[in-house]
C-alpha cells in the first residue's frame, strides 16, 4: 500500500491557560521555574492515515479539536507530542482572512500566498484570471482585504486555494458563510477535485455535505477520536449521541400528566414485526421499533416506488418502559446517504396516547410520492418521547428498508419535478384593496 499523505501517530496538542495576564509574566521571568497555568489538551493520542485521493471529513461539536488538528496539517501549529507528518503541496481554507495581509489588496494577497505555497510569478499571472473570475469580487479585487464582507475574504481564499494545484485541500467551515449560489459553485468545484485525485480533508457542521463527499469520517469530542470509519455510520452514530445529548440538555420537567390506560398491554390490531435491514441503532432503549412496511393503499408490499402515486409507509413500535409522550416517524435518504425527506406523528398534527411497558402502536403514513429521479430510496424509522421540538430518542434504525423508485413517463431535471400549471401571456388577478374606514 502506497505511504499515506497525512500520517498522525499519537498526537496530542495542549495550550496553557493563564488566569490572569501576570501570571504570563510572572511564570516568565521566575527564577524558580514556577508553574503559574494549567494545560488545556485541545487533541489528545489522535492516530490516523490519509492516503492519495481519499476525501476525509472531520465531525464534532464545538470545541472538540477539529480546527487544531487542520491546524497542524496545514504547519500553522506543531503538534505537543506525537508525530504529525504531511506529504504534498497544501492550501488551507480555513479561518476567514488566515493568511490574508488586511492592509493589502486583494490582488497583492493573492500573489503573496500563492508565492508561499511555491509557485512563480510567471505561474501566478497565468492563473491569476481564473482565480479573479471565481472570487467575483469585482472591482474589490483591488482594495485593502480589511474592507471586504466575511463573504467576499472566503470567495477569494477559496478561489486561490483551489488554484494553486493543491495536493491537499483543507475546507474548515468557512463555506458556511457564502451564499447559496456560491457554496454550490464551491461543493461542484471539491467534487471536480476529488475527481482529479486530490486529497480533501473537510470539517464542516454541514452534515448533508459531509454524506455526500466523505470516504471516511473521524467523529472528535473533547480532543479524542470517538469513531474514525465509513461516512454514514459514524455520522449515523454521531448524530444519535447529539440528539441524546440535546434530550438531556432539554429534560422536560413539566410534562402535562395524561392519564394512562390501565391493566392489560395496549396491542395494535395490526402489527408489522418484520425489519428487512439495520445498518445502525441507537436511542435510550425505553422503546423498540419492531416492524415496518411499504406498501399500497390496499396493504400489500410494494417492490418498487411508482411516481405519483401513493404509498402507506407502515411502522410498528412497542414500549419497553413508560413513554409519556410518543412520536414515531421515518426519514427518507437518496442513493448518497443525504436525508432527502422525513415526518413524523406530532408533525403531522397527532398526539399519540402514552405507552405503558409492553404497548404497541402501529403508524400508517399515507405518503403522496411526487416525481423523482429514479434512484434507490431508504427509510429509517424511529420512536421518540417528548414534543416535536425537544424529544428524547428512544429507537432509531438506519436504512431498515430499500426500494428502488421508478421511471416517470417524463424527464426529471434535477432531484424531483414540482408540480406546476403552465399559462401562456395571462394576467395575474388582482386582489381589490378594501379602502380603509378611520
Amino acid at each position: 500500500m502506497p505511504e499515506p499523505v497525512v500520517d498522525f501517530q499519537g498526537v496530542s496538542k495542549s495550550y496553557p491557560i493563564y488566569d490572569s495576564p501576570g501570571d504570563r509574566l510572572k511564570e516568565l521571568v521566575s527564577f524558580n521555574r514556577v508553574t503559574r497555568h494549567r494545560d488545556f489538551w485541545a487533541l489528545h493520542d489522535v492516530t490516523f492515515q490519509i492516503h492519495r485521493g481519499e476525501t476525509f471529513c472531520i465531525v464534532g461539536e464545538n470545541g472538540s479539536g477539529k480546527s487544531t488538528l487542520l491546524q497542524i496539517v496545514a504547519g500553522i501549529l506543531a503538534p505537543t507530542s506525537g508525530s504529525a507528518q504531511v506529504r504534498g503541496r497544501v492550501a488551507a481554507l480555513l479561518e476567514l482572512g488566515s493568511g490574508f495581509n488586511p492592509e493589502f489588496s486583494g490582488r497583492d494577497n493573492v500573489y503573496l500566498n500563492a508565492a508561499i505555497l511555491g509557485l512563480s510569478s510567471a505561474e501566478i499571472d497565468r492563473r491569476y484570471p481564473g482565480i479573479e473570475a471565481f472570487a467575483e469580487i469585482g472591482d474589490f479585487i483591488d482594495q485593502p482585504v480589511k474592507t471586504y464582507s466575511s463573504g467576499m475574504a472566503v470567495r477569494l481564499a477559496f478561489a486561490v486555494a483551489i488554484h494553486v494545484d493543491p495536493e491537499i485541500l483543507l475546507v474548515d467551515e468557512a463555506l458556511a458563510v457564502g451564499d447559496i449560489y456560491f457554496r454550490q459553485r464551491c461543493m461542484r468545484k471539491v467534487h471536480e477535485l476529488r475527481q482529479r485525485g486530490v486529497t480533501i480533508l473537510f470539517v464542516s457542521h454541514a452534515i448533508g455535505d459531509v454524506k455526500a463527499i466523505g470516504d471516511r469520517t473521524m467523529w472528535l469530542e473533547k480532543g479524542r477520536m470517538r469513531d474514525l470509519g465509513v461516512t454514514d455510520q459514524v455520522v449515523a452514530k454521531y448524530l444519535g449521541a447529539m440528539t441524546e445529548k440535546d434530550a438531556a440538555y432539554l429534560e422536560l420537567k413539566k410534562r402535562v400528566p395524561r392519564e394512562r390506560s390501565g391493566g392489560k398491554a395496549s396491542i395494535a390490531a395490526e402489527v408489522i414485526d418484520t425489519i428487512p435491514n439495520v445498518d445502525h441503532r441507537h436511542g435510550d432503549g425505553r422503546g423498540e421499533v419492531i416492524g415496518i412496511a411499504i406498501t399500497d393503499q390496499f396493504g400489500q408490499p410494494v417492490a418498487l416506488l411508482d411516481p405519483q402515486t401513493r404509498v402507506v409507509v407502515r411502522i410498528s413500535a412497542r414500549a419497553k418502559e413508560e413513554i409519556d409522550m410518543p412520536i414515531v416517524g421515518f426519514m427518507m435518504r437518496n442513493h448518497l446517504g443525504m436525508d432527502f425527506a422525513g415526518t413524523n406523528s406530532a408533525r403531522e398534527g397527532h398526539e399519540l396516547p402514552p405507552m405503558a411497558p409492553g404497548d404497541i402502536v402501529t403508524v400508517d403514513f399515507h405518503v403522496d410520492l411526487p416525481e423523482l429521479y429514479p434512484s434507490s430510496f431508504s427509510f429509517s424509522p424511529a420512536l421518540a418521547d417528548g414534543t416535536l421540538h425537544h424529544y428524547q430518542m428512544c429507537d432509531w434504525i438506519d436504512n431498515a428498508i430499500t426500494l428502488q423508485m421508478g421511471h416517470s413517463e417524463a424527464q426529471i431535471y434535477g432531484y424531483m419535478h414540482l408540480p406546476c400549471k403552465v399559462e401562456i401571456n395571462a394576467r395575474l388577478r388582482q386582489v381589490k384593496q378594501e379602502p380603509n374606514v378611520a
